[in-house]
């Protein structure tokens, strides 16, 4: 699981305690009504939970919420008032969430007991823990079923396999039984799960969540037992996989992922598209220390030439088509006759074009999707600066040429430089990080942004990097399917070597070269941008 609700320990301290001391009170003295307990304390503060939007800690009897789900500042609301579960649905129901761990999930798990079984027992905990909680408080319904969102992440689904397609049935479908949301909010969610297991091993999942549903709070063995039959009908062997399966990085997320997205996005009043953006902006937003500064007259004038490129680029060879005209000569269009006549009759201004022309017009182009990424790796330093102004620079261009275009940086984390369909008003400068960790994330998310495999569209991948990556068999199974779903990937080596003294390890190649690939080398980072210009207009005037 991507997030864990229930943990064993002590968590670390957390800052902005005092900000929110009203809530953690107020929440403190309300929390034995919602469990039942006397013995229990909350803690509300911003990144409090770990990675969680919400945790209990059994050993501290303590539910720890996250305040940046709450509101951004502690006084949008009283919270010793009955009212502000309506301002604060989401903050609420992940008390509410926790609250049903606190009162319901009392069984520990035995040790030794392999992590692939904790981990499945774990996720039918968190359906059966919010049923029982319904069970005794129905109202507490409504503020289940409105954070489920919350607590479900799109890196559930990550890629399509049996494990994943399990866990999402364990998350979301088996919460239907649960009464907490209904038949009818899953539907697509089922049908990916459906066509990934079968109907006969998800009939069997559901038998076992619908069992967990019946154990006892303190039944731990009866947990395990149902964890390990689990595992035997997707196939997992848990005495000899002891560790959870991880997902496949070299793969892109496929059907689990889009359905889960779809109940996501619904859930929060958002589009699919509307939902991504959202969560790629939280998550890949550029650190606050990059600094930014206003354009030169260079880089404004560069941006209008490769607009004007573009654009010739779409238009440069007329062809022999038809267009609508309003008066002749030509050939005419009856039915937009009458109509032109009705609309003169009723005195209106006639919009319709009766006439049909034969003349040289613009062939029809597809729209330019282009990615950049960029390596922002220490020895990628010389690059970071021109990238930095390449950013602006096509993003001004994409706009005025009818092309879409995002910048990205990958490094110790993905930067999403400029998103697509933006006009930046000022240029943001990249920094190195230390290592390159997340290049197959970074193509993963120019996918989501652009998506480059699939549609109509003319699609590129333009990657600036020295080729000293870290998960490289991965990366070349993305860039590999890119390749086969029509995207064309250029990719741009600086002819530098290595710098003296820096390590490699044997999975870390300098200057590897990726199949199904354009590699070019470039001696300057300047000549890097002019390459991915030069390819991107060869592009066009082709398509």
């Amino acid at each position: 699981m991507s997030q864990t609700h229930l943990r064993p320990g002590t968590p670390p301290t957390r800052s902005g305690v005092n900000d929110w001391q009203a809530w953690s009170q107020a929440w403190t003295q309300h929390v034995p009504l919602l469990t039942g307990r006397t013995d229990l304390t909350v803690l509300v503060a911003p990144g409090a939970a770990g990675d969680a939007p919400e945790c209990f800690y059994p050993d501290l009897h303590r539910i720890e919420v996250d305040a940046t789900y709450i509101a951004d500042r502690p006084d949008i609301t009283d919270p010793t008032k009955a009212r502000h579960k309506r301002l604060v649905p989401t903050g609420y129901g992940l008390l509410v969430h926790g609250a049903a761990h606190a009162a319901h999930s009392r069984w520990t798990t035995p040790p030794g007991t392999p992590p692939i079984l904790a981990d499945v027992a774990a996720m039918l905990e968190e359906s059966r823990a919010e049923g029982r909680q319904r069970t005794r408080r129905r109202g507490d319904r409504r503020w289940l079923r409105h954070v489920v969102k919350t607590l479900l992440d799109p890196d559930d689904a990550a890629v399509d396999d049996p494990w994943h397609a399990g866990q999402l049935a364990a998350l979301l479908l088996a919460r239907v039984d649960a009464r907490i949301v209904t038949s009818k909010d899953v539907r697509p969610v089922r049908a990916a799960v459906t066509g990934l297991l079968g109907r006969k091993r998800l009939r069997h999942l559901r038998d076992i969540w619908r069992e967990a549903h019946t154990c006892d709070d303190t039944d731990a063995d009866t947990m395990i037992t149902l964890a390990r039959r689990w595992c035997h009908i997707l196939g997992i062997d848990p005495d000899h996989q002891h560790a959870t399966p991880v997902p496949d990085a070299g793969q892109f997320p496929g059907r689990l992922a889009a359905a889960l997205v779809d109940y996501l996005a619904a859930a929060s009043g958002l589009t699919p598209t509307e939902y991504t953006a959202s969560q790629l902006a939280h998550r890949h937003s550029p650190p606050s220390e990059w600094a930014r500064r206003d354009p030169t007259e260079q880089e404004r004038h560069a941006a209008r030439d490769l607009a004007n490129r573009l654009q010739q680029a779409r238009t440069r060879h007329p062809e022999p088509g038809r267009r609508p005209s309003t008066i002749p000569p030509g050939r005419l269009r009856t039915r937009h006759a009458i109509t032109a006549d009705a609309q003169t009759a009723a005195g209106q201004l006639p919009t319709a074009a009766p006439w049909q022309q034969r003349t040289h017009l613009p062939p029809e182009k597809p729209r330019l999707h282009l990615a950049i990424l960029v390596d922002l790796s220490g020895s990628m330093g010389r690059y970071t600066e021109p990238m930095s102004s390449a950013a602006w620079i096509f993003a001004h261009a994409a706009r005025r040429a009818h092309a879409v275009t995002t910048t990205i940086g990958f490094g110790d984390r993905t930067t999403i430089l400029v998103p697509p369909r933006t006009s930046p008003t000022q240029v943001l400068h990249m920094r190195t990080d230390v290592a390159t960790a997340t290049f197959p994330e970074a193509v993963k998310v120019a996918d989501q942004l652009l998506d480059l495999r699939h549609g109509r569209t003319l699609r590129m991948l333009a990657v600036v990097s020295d080729g000293y990556l870290d998960d490289i068999p991965a990366g070349q199974r993305l860039v590999t399917t890119l390749h086969r779903a029509g995207c064309a990937v250029l990719w741009l080596h600086p002819a530098d070597p290595p710098t003296p003294g820096q390590p490699t390890e044997p999975d870390q190649r300098w200057g590897h070269t990726f199949t199904h690939t354009t590699t070019l080398t470039v001696t300057d980072p300047v000549h890097a941008v002019t390459a991915i210009a030069d390819a991107a207009v060869t592009a066009l005037e082709q398509a």
